[in-house]
């Protein structure tokens, strides 16, 4: 799989297909014969209880966990497991549920480090710094500063990140994620923590994400509020196993996630 084939598929066709994909930990199972797949150009959101594998399914698809069995189809490539530096150079970008950031170095320096696989000229020249590696630089400088201007950063690009609100953080983790100009990206609980105003940001850019630089969303969300307000299908874990999947409407009357998730039911 390469960042070529991503692209070549068209949208609304399938971009990703999970086929039985288990996963376990010892004795321990953390994902059951689960299956699904993520249609391009699509915000497809994960959602379960506490514990429901959901993380653990991000970790699969991205290479940071290998499956126990089952194989995941990558734009039309099977695979039954994923190295995370090949996901991210095939065009698979992610952000983690706790915030991953160099909290020392400013806003414009940690979506820098989102461009570290786009580098094409080799160490010594980097050491060098002339010719190819300052036009390089110079490049990948512009598209950070589109970054910062899509996602309203101007007024922090020069700020250690470290002290900026828990918001503002996870605002600049998603930038560094779109300085990798992705074709699919993974978000982990993007929203954790924030409050009704940040969380209302937050759905807007990842709307915009999706329409404006038509990047596949894969999402995981506790805020059902904001699962059903920006996602196109869902599929809900519970205890590593798939218990339903479908549109909003689908799931929100859904006697088994309401059961194990939701907790009322529209009449």
């Amino acid at each position: 799989m390469s960042l070529e084939d991503l692209k070549k598929i068209p949208y609304g066709k399938t971009a990703i297909e999970l086929k039985n994909i288990s996963l376990a930990f010892g004795g321990v199972k953390a994902l059951t014969d689960v299956s699904f797949d993520v249609k391009k150009g699509e915000v497809f959101a994960i959602i379960g209880p506490n514990g429901a594998g959901k993380s653990s399914m991000l970790n699969v698809i991205n290479g940071f966990y290998k499956p126990t069995s089952g194989t995941i189809n990558f734009a039309g490539t099977d695979r039954n497991e994923m190295e995370p530096e090949l996901a991210a150079k095939s065009g698979i970008a992610r952000t983690f549920q706790n915030i991953a950031l160099f909290k020392g170095m400013s806003t414009l320096d940690n979506l820098m480090t989102g461009r570290l696989l786009k580098q094409k000229q080799n160490f010594l020249m980097q050491a060098l710094y002339f010719g190819p590696v300052a036009k390089e630089e110079e490049e990948h400088r512009e598209r950070v500063e589109r970054v910062i201007d899509f996602l309203d950063l101007q007024s922090i690009r020069r700020t250690p990140v470290g002290s900026l609100p828990y918001g503002l953080q996870k605002r600049v983790e998603l930038g560094r994620a779109l300085a990798m100009e992705p074709e699919i990206l993974l978000l982990d609980e993007p929203m954790a923590g924030m409050n009704v105003e940040e969380k209302q940001d937050m759905s807007r850019f990842v709307l915009t994400v999706n329409n404006e630089l038509k990047t596949t969303i894969v999402l995981i969300e506790h805020d059902m509020g904001v699962v059903m307000d920006i996602s196109d299908r869902i599929v809900v874990l519970d205890y590593g196993k798939k218990i339903g999947s479908g549109l909003p409407k689908e799931i929100r009357n859904n006697k088994a996630v309401i059961d194990a998730y939701l907790g009322v039911s529209d009449d």
